[in-house]
């Protein structure tokens, strides 16, 4: 019987003890005064931690994957019936996918949209943004593509965007069966779902033998890992939900790295001296515009370690970085939609994608959340627990999409 006494005490104390870790970590992240419901984001952000740090502790004892515990909190709640649509699931070449078709008879083919979750390429799944293809297949009257591409760690990168590519193409081929247009297809996607998005533009920029996309939709969109520590990562560094810690770290498990390089990644070391001049011309804190560098300062630059950029080579992919693919490859992509929202690390990944885009004269329509922060958009169609902010993306994105 004393056994079992010190068995239960130790379980409280290890919940106690666990309790206080989130509460800390939760209370060290900021919630800017300024940003959208910050109460409401402040207990959600509490409950994340609180999950967080457990994953995290049952990793580091062995018992279970950090990502394998947070994912069902990403897939969110199953969706109600929707009378007003059809939806199926199906594989497109082998990769799972998701139909939504307006149940209305329309005069005419109807648009299609290709859309692709966020979630670091770890995270997330078709039913995260189930709720968000329904409303866009509503109110836009498109047919809605939504692909359930492979997550890494178990799939190695690229397969994430292979897979995006993959399901593009078969839909283009096809989007004659669905009732669609083929001469109108757009894509869009969230966050890391933004980099397969604009990736999948640019991979078909040469390709003769399917139609060319009309337009894309990038969603505060991740494009670019050689510099940590742009304007919006030093203001939003430890800014809720994503992190300049956490979105380092994603990015080393997305591509199966010992985040022991965390450190030196943060701080550039990674970047040897050539790629930083090279590059400099496309990812730099002085193409951001100066009313979004206000508290910015400078940073040394870090010693280059060989070591570190050997281990991250891979991030100085176009296919992963696609802020550095050349001039003859942008200036061919498709109308864009950029949405921003100011309270997030990966804002000035969009703002660089757009300088780039129009630099290269291609037409784009920015959208700028000033209460915005990362991940808003995978909390819409949840009643008074969603954000207005969430909304507001949704419908910039119909009322862009109805242009084509």
């Amino acid at each position: 019987m004393e056994s079992f006494y010190a068995f239960i005490a130790v379980i409280l104390v290890a919940f106690v003890v666990l309790v206080l870790t989130a509460t800390y970590n939760s209370f060290k992240t900021q919630i800017p005064p300024d940003i959208d419901q910050p109460l409401k984001l402040r207990l959600y952000h509490c409950m994340y931690a609180l999950i967080e740090v457990l994953a995290k502790n049952l990793e580091r004892f062995g018992i279970v994957e950090e990502h394998v515990l947070l994912r069902p909190i990403f897939d969110g709640l199953p969706a109600c019936r929707d009378s007003k649509l059809f939806i199926k699931d199906l594989h497109f070449d082998g990769v799972p996918v998701r139909i939504y078709c307006p149940k209305a008879p329309s005069a005419r083919k109807r648009r299609g949209l290709i859309f692709f979750h966020g979630g670091s390429g770890i995270f997330g799944s078709i039913r995260t943004f189930e709720r968000v293809c329904r409303y866009l297949a509503r109110k836009s009257d498109s047919v809605v593509v939504s692909v359930g591409y492979r997550l890494a760690p178990e799939h190695s990168y690229p397969a994430q965007t292979l897979d995006c590519l993959t399901a593009t193409v078969h839909f283009m081929k096809t989007a004659e069966t669905y009732g669609v247009d083929p001469d109108r297809i757009l894509v869009c996607g969230d966050s890391a779902g933004g980099n397969f998005a604009a990736r999948v533009c640019q991979e078909l920029v040469d390709r003769r033998d399917i139609p060319k996309i009309s337009a894309q939709v990038l969603i505060y969109p991740f494009l670019q890992a050689l510099n940590f520590n742009l304007p919006s990562h030093q203001k939003n560094a430890f800014t809720a939900f994503l992190t300049q810690e956490c979105l380092v770290r994603f990015v080393l498990k997305y591509l199966r790295k010992d985040c022991s390089l965390l450190p030196a990644t943060v701080a550039g070391s990674h970047v040897p001296e050539s790629m930083s001049l090279k590059y400099g011309k496309w990812i730099h804190p002085d193409l951001i515009p100066e009313v979004f560098k206000v508290g910015y300062k400078p940073l040394l630059p870090s010693p280059f370690l060989p070591q570190v950029h050997e281990e991250t080579k891979q991030v100085f992919e176009v296919r992963f970085t696609p802020l550095l693919a050349e001039d003859a490859v942008v200036c061919c992509l498709p109308d864009t939609c950029i949405i921003t929202c100011e309270h997030d690390v990966l804002r000035d990944d969009g703002l660089l994608y757009k300088k780039r885009l129009e630099d290269n004269n291609v037409k784009v329509t920015w959208y700028y959340l000033e209460k915005g922060f990362h991940g808003t958009l995978a909390f819409f169609g949840y009643g008074i627990f969603s954000f207005p902010t969430s909304s507001q993306v949704v419908k910039h994105i119909v009322n862009f999409i109805k242009d084509y």
